[in-house]
């Protein structure tokens, strides 16, 4: 697979480039084919990236960075908070399947971002807006929240993964505009 044991660096530009080609395109020609889905049968997964991304069903890793199947390690939870799920999910893509990049990918109009600046849920959505609380305390701006709130997850999976900058696994942050498709990397 030509993806296979990218660097961090060669990641980003992969995913910056898909992420161009996003813009630009009425559908995604990422590879979903059965030949794509029998050889990742056959020989596994060897994705070049993990990315961390809310669950909006607005927010599609792999059509924001035109990439197919096999090509990305996915995490999804509502407002891309961490924790030690999202963090094992983390170590594995990083020490089994070899990727060496991963993207905090929040987004504007994020609901759990609004819910926590305008409201105090209850139930299980509360430890979700208590972890955002974390990361953006008193912010009223969304947008300013949102890049706040990926921040933290970039730090904690720095923290709790005790990466240095040493390290061949590279952290970032990246937002995802809803409206224009595009992609903004914070690093």
């Amino acid at each position: 697979m030509e993806h296979q044991n990218l660097s961090a660096a060669e990641a980003m530009e992969k995913l910056k480039a898909g992420n161009q080609r996003y813009l630009e395109a009425a559908s995604n020609p990422g590879d979903v084919s059965p030949q794509i889905r029998q050889k990742t049968c056959d020989e596994g997964q060897s994705p070049y990236a993990i990315v961390i991304a809310c669950s909006d069903s607005r927010v599609i890793p792999e059509s924001i960075f035109t990439a197919g199947i096999g090509e990305l390690f996915t995490i999804r939870v509502a407002g891309n908070v961490m924790d030690h799920h999202q963090l094992g999910s983390v170590e594995y893509a990083a020490d089994h399947l070899g990727c060496n990049l991963v993207v905090v990918l929040g987004h504007t109009h994020c609901g759990a971002v609004g819910a926590t600046i305008s409201s105090d849920p209850s139930g299980f959505v509360k430890y979700i807006t208590d972890e955002i609380r974390k990361a953006i305390g008193d912010e009223k701006d969304e947008y300013k929240a949102s890049c706040l709130n990926v921040e933290r997850s970039v730090s904690r999976i720095k923290e709790e993964l005790k990466l240095t900058d040493a390290d061949k696994l590279k952290v970032c942050g990246a937002v995802y505009h809803i409206d224009s498709g595009r992609v903004e990397f914070m690093d």
